[in-house]
């Protein structure tokens, strides 16, 4: 075999295991930070006077102590789905939506980190604590403080991350139309809706899914094929 067909068949393997690997660590993430949504969402109420309630209930609490649990899972996922994709684009990605889809990332990854800890937090030191914690303004300043990290700051930082990757995924062509759409969409969406509509943070880890879930598809279609999947 020459020197040129193995050079030629390194790289279409380094094709097709580049987004493929890339499409894995999207999937995990969403599953993971989707679970996490679900499990916070289900388990604690919207009217803060209920708190105690939730608290002393020990399969409440469990629930969201596990979904505390998943988030740096799920962080790392991401963190390695942006570097995939980041490293399949390589020299054809624009400097400006470059550095937008990686701070948004990084940001959206360290807000929700810091928003889990302040949570998990609160939650052991109302078990030791119990009524006194509830009742004191440390309890009311933390559970704010992470709402607002959580289902303000990150998934605005999330949006932006949605049209920056749209971006350059439409101007690479990396992907069709319809899925090009779908990031604008849910980038708005995003942006305008959250924080005043309860599970819309479910369409960021949605969108990921199927993002994720097309890359895979097409990776296995251009092995198939003999050509660059994408």
């Amino acid at each position: 075999m020459s020197a040129e067909t193995l050079t030629g068949s390194e790289s279409l393997a380094r094709a097709i295991r580049t987004p493929r690997a890339a499409a894995l660590a999207g999937i995990a993430f969403s599953l993971l930070f989707g679970i996490a949504l679900v499990l916070v969402r289900a388990a604690v109420p919207a009217d803060p006077a209920e708190a105690e309630k939730w608290i002393s209930d020990e399969s409440r609490r469990d629930s969201v102590l596990l979904a505390l649990g998943l988030v740096p899972f799920a962080g790392i996922a991401f963190l390695w789905f942006i570097g995939v994709l980041r490293d399949r684009v390589g020299e054809a990605e624009d400097r400006f939506f470059a550095t937008a889809f990686l701070g948004s990332g990084l940001l959206f990854v360290g807000m929700i980190f810091v928003a889990s800890a302040v949570a998990a937090g609160l939650i052991v030191a109302a078990e030791e604590n119990g009524d006194k914690l509830i009742s004191s303004g440390a309890w009311d300043f933390g559970r704010k403080t992470t709402y607002e990290l959580m289902a303000v700051y990150a998934m605005r930082m999330a949006a932006v991350f949605m049209l920056a990757a749209t971006t350059i995924l439409r101007r690479s062509r990396l992907a069709p139309g319809w899925l090009v759409a779908s990031g604008y969409l849910g980038a708005v969406v995003l942006l305008l809706t959250v924080g005043y509509f309860a599970w819309v943070e479910l369409v960021f880890p949605v969108w990921v899914l199927i993002l994720s879930a097309y890359v895979l598809v097409a990776s296995f279609r251009g092995e198939s094929a003999g050509v660059d999947p994408t």
